[in-house]
C-alpha cells in the first residue's frame, strides 16, 4: 500500500510526520486545499518531469506555475511532462497521489523555494485521498531535494 509506505518512510526521519487520509478527493491542488481548509498554495504538487532518458521531480506551491526553461537548465534538455503511466512506473504512485520520497526509482527532486513562505505544506501521501503535513525544512531532509527557485516571472 503507498499510504504505508509513506508512513514507514517518514518514520525515520520524524515519529511526528503523520499521513492524513480523507473521505474526499485530494488529488488535484484546489481539492486539496477545500477539504484542508488551507490556501492552495499550501498543497505542495509534484510534477515529474523527462528530458530525454531523464527524469526529475519538482515540487512546488500549489498556486505556483514552472518556468521550463528553468526547468531544462536543471535537466540538461527539453523537458516535457511525463505520462500518468510513467509517472506511477517512476515515483510508484499514480497522478493525484504522487509523494516527492519513499519513490520507486532514484532521481533527483528539486523544491521550489516558493513553498518557504508557509509553516507547513501538504504533500500527497501516496493516493489521491492522502496528505502529510511537513514543515519546508522537513520536507528538504525527508527527500534530500535540491532548493531550486523554478517559478514563472510575474
Amino acid at each position: 500500500m503507498p499510504l504505508n509506505r509513506v508512513r514507514n518512510y517518514v518514520q525515520k526521519f520524524d515519529v511526528g510526520l503523520q499521513p492524513i487520509e480523507f473521505s474526499d478527493s485530494t488529488s488535484t491542488v484546489e481539492e486539496a486545499a477545500r477539504v484542508l481548509g488551507v490556501e492552495p498554495g499550501q498543497i505542495a504538487k509534484s510534477i515529474l518531469f523527462r528530458a530525454k532518458e531523464h527524469f526529475g521531480l519538482f515540487v512546488t506551491a500549489g498556486d505556483v506555475r514552472v518556468n521550463l526553461k528553468k526547468v531544462k537548465s536543471l535537466l540538461g534538455a527539453r523537458p516535457k511532462m511525463a505520462s500518468a503511466e510513467e509517472v506511477e512506473e517512476v515515483t510508484g504512485y499514480r497522478v493525484g497521489g504522487v509523494c516527492p520520497f519513499a519513490l520507486k526509482q532514484d532521481l533527483p527532486i528539486y523544491l521550489d523555494e516558493s513553498m518557504r513562505r508557509f509553516d507547513v505544506v501538504y504533500t500527497a501521501a501516496g493516493t489521491p485521498r492522502s496528505a502529510l503535513p511537513i514543515t519546508f525544512e522537513q520536507l528538504q531532509a525527508v527527500t534530500r531535494g535540491n532548493v531550486v527557485n523554478v517559478q514563472e516571472a510575474e
